[in-house]
């Protein structure tokens, strides 16, 4: 019995260990918008300021939703230490704007 307790107790032990080895990333979504047929000339770029993971960043909304190309914004984020992830595109029609979603990741301290 005792065998039993000392094997699940270090088996737990490790699990716990483990658990705290898997990093945990922060994650910021940033949504361009880009005109219709204009090449991927930006139209504006938007963030939602509810996001958790702008809460003690120091990104500023001002300056990102500023920016007026897509590799400024991806520079800026780039410098501030977050991790372009994915971006995803939604077309509706031919002569609608393109929302682009880009999503990017920090690790937490």
């Amino acid at each position: 019995m005792r065998l039993i307790l000392v094997i699940a107790f270090l088996f737990i032990g490790n699990t716990m260990v483990a658990q705290n080895v898997i990093p945990k990333y922060e994650f910021l979504e940033i949504i361009v918008i880009q005109k219709a047929n204009k090449r991927g000339k930006v139209k504006r770029i938007e963030v939602q300021e509810e996001q958790a993971a702008l809460k003690n960043s120091l990104i500023d909304v001002k300056e990102v939703e500023a920016l007026e190309q897509t590799s400024d914004m991806l520079n800026y984020m780039s410098n501030a230490n977050w991790e372009y992830v994915d971006r995803k595109a939604i077309i509706t029609e031919d002569n609608d704007p393109v929302w682009m979603s880009y999503l990017f990741k920090k690790r937490r301290h």
